[in-house]
């Protein structure tokens, strides 16, 4: 009896599973599939899930579409007056209401939360923040908008950038702050890797990430299309990870500095041109010197030039010896160009 509880449960997590991530999905035939049983099994796993208001059905009885049922919806605007203190909202407004989650699952909403609340306070430039947290059976989702200047145009004139996409390259990289002085850069960078999936949206631009990809992404939504710094976060509220496990890939040494990054070369290209000059080398590298191990990521890059491949993998390399270079995910085309510079080096 034992053994079929835990299978009947395993089929269920299976369904909030499925229904989180595709909710279009023919939920009937795909766990019958996965589990060989008859879709009449499969519909009485789905009614105990509706009877414990964990998922409701909408659409035609043929065509059925399911959705998670939020357990938890809350929302609250507030000012930022220079009086709001993130770690007091998580302990007060947010944290009672998430009920019996696993310690790891806390840690990281409350690292999470409190990392990004933080930002919108001390760099925004906004007079108010509108927070917003859901949980469903399979995940929780957190939602900060502040009404400021914008996060990537922000970036972009502090340091100086062609435009806000190159504000995105340089938040993948890590370590990025436009107050030094009171800031690490590290905790955009360590959210983004830590949730299930993260996206910053703030003008025209769209920052996003997915946990278990080295990849980021950057979407053009528009001019303007977003006012202010908005920033998603969820998280499976079953993921097994830990904040240290995350902060142990990018970490080295005795004092644990964060001394790794993943570079998404991507990033660097501009439409459909590709990376050939010695000035879009120069954009990639910026900053690069802060740590000790890069490693370039060249998916989805095509073909690079000569120049572009000289200046990192020689010029920048021969000045800084104390720095590790590593490409990867390189296709042959990149990799011999690559090889190239190294030979001359």
């Amino acid at each position: 009896m034992v053994g079929v509880r835990k299978r009947g449960e395993a089929i269920r997590q299976f369904i909030l599973g499925n229904i989180a991530n595709r909710p279009f999905l023919d939920v009937s035939k795909t766990v019958a599939e996965v589990f060989d049983i008859s879709r009449q099994a499969v519909n009485r796993h789905i009614r105990k899930l509706v009877d414990q208001n964990l998922i409701e059905i909408s659409g035609s009885s043929r065509k059925p579409r399911y959705n998670l049922k939020p357990l938890f919806l809350w929302k609250h605007a507030y000012l930022l007056d220079g009086k709001l203190e993130e770690d007091r909202v998580w302990r007060t407004d947010i944290a009672p209401y998430l009920g019996e989650l696993p310690r790891n699952i806390i840690d990281i909403l409350h690292y999470g939360f409190t990392e990004i609340l933080n930002n919108a306070i001390d760099h925004s430039g906004g007079v108010s923040v509108i927070i917003h947290v859901s949980q469903t059976a399979s995940a929780v989702e957190i939602g900060i908008q502040d009404n400021g200047e914008g996060i990537f145009k922000k970036i972009k004139n502090a340091l100086n950038l062609l435009d806000e996409r190159e504000s995105v390259l340089e938040l993948a990289k890590g370590k990025l702050t436009t107050d030094p002085s009171r800031h690490s850069g590290e905790g955009i960078f360590f959210t983004s890797r830590v949730f299930d999936e993260f996206w910053i949206m703030s003008g025209g631009v769209l920052f996003d990430h997915v946990f278990g990809k080295d990849e980021d992404w950057i979407h053009e939504i528009g001019f303007n299309a977003v006012l202010g710094t908005s920033v998603l976060m969820s998280l499976n509220i079953r993921a097994d990870r830990t904040l240290k496990s995350i902060f142990d890939q990018f970490t080295s040494g005795d004092d644990f500095s964060f001394s790794k990054t993943v570079v998404p070369v991507e990033l660097a290209q501009y439409g459909n041109e590709s990376l050939m000059s010695r000035s879009q080398a120069k954009r990639v590298l910026n900053r690069i010197e802060k740590f000790k191990t890069v490693m370039f990521d060249f998916a989805r890059v095509e073909i690079i030039g000569q120049a572009f491949a000289d200046e990192i993998f020689r010029v920048f390399a021969n000045s800084h010896p104390e720095i590790e270079l590593y490409p990867i995910n390189a296709n042959p085309d990149v990799q011999a160009m690559i090889n190239r510079a190294l030979a001359v080096r």
